[in-house]
């Protein structure tokens, strides 16, 4: 993988609009299993979700149909509170520092960029750290939905509290989605890692990429071109970046 390090700090060193696009893969060095893995989310056995489909539940209709399932599940698996970034977020979050790296999209909602230091980080699924009343509007802080002794916790004006996260059945956020497009269409650079690609409309952002390198670390295969220069490293995406900061001289 030397060559291939070097190479990809050669990319770094011709670029100044670099931006990042990355799945689950990223926060699995940190402890948060990914989904489609063998060890991943949709593979674990618990005998309290088995009769469900991964995907229902997380999905607008258990949230809205059997709101007890979805919170149980939410509070079992998406708790992400204590969990620490690891070297992928660190490494991204010290690239922005030195003004190459303008942007971070992200597919996780565990809000792990921004607990390294990233400031630029469009959250195109939300975050599990953010909770709002969804007759109301009310925002309520990240520990509430986790620590409430309700089954389904209600706001003071009646209505549900639900994570700012994005279910299956529900469209994106605008915002974030326009803020992703935006830094993807400018970026001379990028970088994708930890994800499969297989998640829409979210893997479909990457076609607005009209730059000069394109970078994509993963372990499994992924059939991606469309750039002057691309490099492929098959490698899980905190090795890469470990080495790639040492050869930069960062500290992470």
């Amino acid at each position: 993988m030397g060559e291939q390090i070097e190479k990809f700090k050669e990319m770094i060193d011709a670029c100044d609009n670099i931006v990042f696009f990355g799945g689950a893969g990223v926060s699995t060095e940190s402890g948060i299993p990914d989904f489609r893995s063998k060890d991943g989310l949709y593979n674990q056995h618990d005998v309290r979700f088995d009769k469900y489909q991964p995907e229902y539940l997380l999905s607008h209709s258990c949230l809205v149909y059997e709101p007890k399932v979805y919170y149980e599940f939410h509070r079992q698996k998406m708790d992400t509170r204590n969990i620490e970034p690891n070297d992928a977020h660190k490494y991204l979050a010290a690239l922005e520092k030195t003004g190459k790296l303008q942007a971070v999209v992200t597919q996780n909602i565990d809000g792990l960029h921004q607990k390294a230091g990233s400031k630029v980080v469009y959250e195109i699924h939300g975050s599990a750290l953010r909770n709002y009343c969804m007759n109301c509007g009310k925002e309520y802080p990240e520990d509430y939905i986790f620590e409430s002794q309700e089954p389904i916790p209600k706001c003071s004006c009646g209505g549900t509290i639900r994570p700012d996260i994005t279910l299956y059945e529900e469209g994106l956020p605008d915002d974030q989605v326009s803020g992703a497009i935006e830094a993807i269409a400018k970026a001379q650079m990028l970088i994708i890692g930890g994800t499969s690609l297989s998640v829409y409309p979210a893997a479909s952002f990457i076609n607005y990429f009209r730059g000069k390198y394109l970078v994509v670390i993963n372990e499994s295969d992924l059939d991606i071109r469309g750039a002057q220069n691309t490099l492929i490293i098959k490698e899980k995406i905190g090795k890469v970046f470990r080495e790639l900061a040492v050869l930069q001289g960062i500290t992470l």
